[in-house]
């Protein structure tokens, strides 16, 4: 259970979900995280170094964790109750506060996409369920069978769960923020929601102010953890509100929130946070968290625990 130290100079910081606790990790499996955490952070690095918008980097990085079968988004995501994959997926940008969501897909390739989509095509801010799959497809985003999230380990985590009858956290949102050469931040988080879930359960990474949120007088910021303590708390904002009318730093402000707010309340998780001058910040009150950050020269950093 930590909080990272202030990392100046950052254009894209991203996360890979609070992840397996230190004891189940196995070396080859960190390496292959870490691996995917790099080329993530790479391409979304390629946007901004080519003087691209912030919004292209994190949607570039989300993109690259979503097809990844070690994240819980994407091509990775858990099953639900009913053996079903649900996806959810936002992004926001931080000078206009344009944002877009969906939530309970299960054929869109990549939901991050379709958020993007939706915050760009149509006035709303979320799309939920079928309506939002067929509302993709007429627009031409990539559309797959379900049968493409099956993964083996996933239906085996479900089928243990289900002879136990219990929830299980999720083992890898994936998120992104990002600062592009002017000065605009960016956010955007992607999941397949909590194993298990019933009752068409949404969680925080489709809620912006929740899991997601980006204001170019504060910081962007990507959450991962157990959802329903993330809205009740509105930690996303919450952060923002203590930077913005505070003067509160960004690192003081995501602890302020995650260790001393949420995990009193006995909500587990963690952010990443970038703010408006560069500065990178991560705060997490489990046992690890997978996360990266890469700098305006392209120094790359990968971390899994307290390292």
């Amino acid at each position: 259970m930590a909080a990272d130290s202030i990392v100046p100079d950052v254009v894209l910081a991203i996360h890979g979900g609070i992840g397996l606790d230190k004891k189940d990790m196995t070396p080859e499996l960190a390496v292959k995280i870490r691996a995917d955490l790099e080329t993530s952070l790479k391409a979304g690095y390629a946007v901004i170094a080519k003087g691209g918008d912030s919004l292209d980097a994190v949607q570039a990085a989300i993109v690259v964790m979503e097809d990844s079968p070690l994240f819980n988004a994407g091509k990775g995501a858990v099953f639900t109750h009913d053996g079903r994959n649900e996806l959810d997926a936002s992004i926001m940008e931080g000078k206009t506060k344009r944002a877009g969501s969906v939530a309970g897909v299960t054929t869109i390739k990549n939901p991050i996409l379709a958020a993007r989509a939706v915050m760009e095509r149509t006035k709303h801010v979320m799309l939920i369920g079928a309506a939002a799959d067929g509302w993709a497809k007429s627009t031409g985003l990539e559309i797959v069978d379900p049968k493409y999230f099956w993964t083996e380990q996933r239906w085996n985590q479900l089928q243990e769960q289900l002879r136990k009858e219990k929830e299980h956290r999720d083992h890898g949102t994936v998120g992104a923020v990002a600062l592009d050469q002017r000065q605009v931040l960016a956010a955007g988080t992607s999941t397949g929601g909590m194993s298990n879930k019933q009752y068409g359960r949404v969680g925080d990474s489709p809620i912006i102010g929740a899991g997601t949120y980006a204001d170019n007088a504060a910081c962007a910021i990507s959450a991962t953890g157990h959802g329903e303590y993330f809205i009740r708390h509105a930690v996303a904002h919450s952060i923002v509100d203590l930077m913005k009318y505070k003067g509160v730093p960004v690192n003081e402000a995501a602890d302020e929130v995650i260790q001393r707010t949420l995990k009193p309340a006995g909500g587990e998780g963690g952010v990443v946070c970038l703010d408006h001058r560069g500065n990178f910040a991560a705060s997490y009150n489990t046992d690890g968290m997978y996360r990266g950050y890469i700098t305006r020269d392209g120094r790359v950093q990968t971390l899994l625990y307290e390292e």
